[in-house]
């Protein structure tokens, strides 16, 4: 999409920040919450600083792909997918690395508190998000140019979110003191774990389908993403893998760890995340992927609202 001088400054710094996204964000700490919830283990000034926290580091990692691909020339003003207001024009590139480090300062100062309450696994947990954030696109190895952007959104969007989000919650309700050094015991738990990876499923699969979109691009551009690396063929069937944990995840919890089969709930979803999947599995443009890839986001945030009421309802009803 090619920027016009239509869009307002406003409008420019919205699409910077791609709200878009933010599903990835915020999804796994709802499911963190919920499961805090079902354990009795919510606190709801930790919960809150921990999506704020979320969205900023989310945010932040937004502005450092814009910046970092507009000035590596990986992007240009004509790339398939959504603006990029740096390589589009619209916001000059210090002006956006200077809101990268403004959103992150602000992670860091939500995280200070966080700190104070979990202590040095959250101190490791926030900085590495930071840092894992800068470096997917930045840094002397950006490691999402050599096909490790997947990884990094699975366990960071998932695994590390939603048990980060469960932690924080159980070591306030345990009442351990400041900044702890170790894990608590029940902090973490199965649970969370499983549902981690459900999130981050996911959320991968916001990044499968924006990488299968930009695979000819990001080719001709050096950039070696997971994409450019196994061919569209084995990125779809990395999409259904994905969906296939994501399903598989609330039918373990019930039958393994005896949830509350109000989680089952989650695979009302399966019917979006089939109409997605064919689009997916039949498209390489733009014009057919920029929607299918804020499907995926949309599917994710309802799996979690989903998933969530079903941990949730036995309380609120109780």
């Amino acid at each position: 999409m090619t920027a016009t001088a239509e869009v307002s400054r406003r409008e420019a710094w919205v699409m910077a920040a791609r709200p878009q996204t933010l599903p990835a964000g915020a999804s796994p700490v709802l499911v963190g919450v919920g499961l805090a919830v079902a354990d009795g283990v919510f606190a709801w000034l930790p919960a809150a600083a921990a999506l704020l926290g979320a969205l900023l580091i989310q945010i932040g990692t937004n502005f450092a792909n814009d910046y970092y691909d507009a000035v590596k020339g990986t992007d240009d003003a004509d790339r398939e997918g959504f603006t990029r207001v740096t390589a589009g024009g619209l916001i000059a590139p210090e002006a956006v690395r200077r809101a990268m480090a403004l959103t992150y300062t602000l992670a860091l100062v939500v995280g200070v508190y966080l700190v104070a309450i979990g202590g040095v696994p959250i101190l490791v947990v926030g900085l590495s998000s930071i840092v894992a954030g800068l470096l997917y696109t930045g840094g002397p190895y950006p490691y999402g140019y050599y096909g490790l952007g997947d990884l990094f959104v699975f366990v960071y969007f998932g695994l590390v979110a939603v048990t980060g989000t469960y932690y924080v919650q159980a070591v306030a309700v345990q009442n351990v003191g400041l900044l702890p050094v170790g894990i608590p015991s029940g902090t973490v738990t199965a649970g969370a774990v499983l549902a981690g990876a459900a999130a981050g499923a996911l959320a991968t699969n916001i990044l499968v389908v924006n990488n299968v979109r930009d695979r000819e691009s990001d080719r001709a551009a050096g950039k070696r993403t997971l994409a450019v690396m196994i061919g569209y063929r084995w990125s779809r069937i990395e999409y259904l893998a994905m969906l296939g944990v994501a399903y598989a995840v609330p039918v373990v919890c019930w039958l393994a760890l005896d949830f509350h089969p109000g989680v089952l709930l989650a695979l009302t979803t399966v019917p979006l995340a089939a109409a997605v999947s064919r689009t997916v599995l039949t498209e390489t443009g733009g014009d057919a992927l920029n929607p299918a890839l804020e499907r995926t986001g949309q599917l994710l945030a309802l799996y979690a609202i989903l998933f969530t009421a079903g941990l949730i309802a036995p309380e609120v009803v109780a």
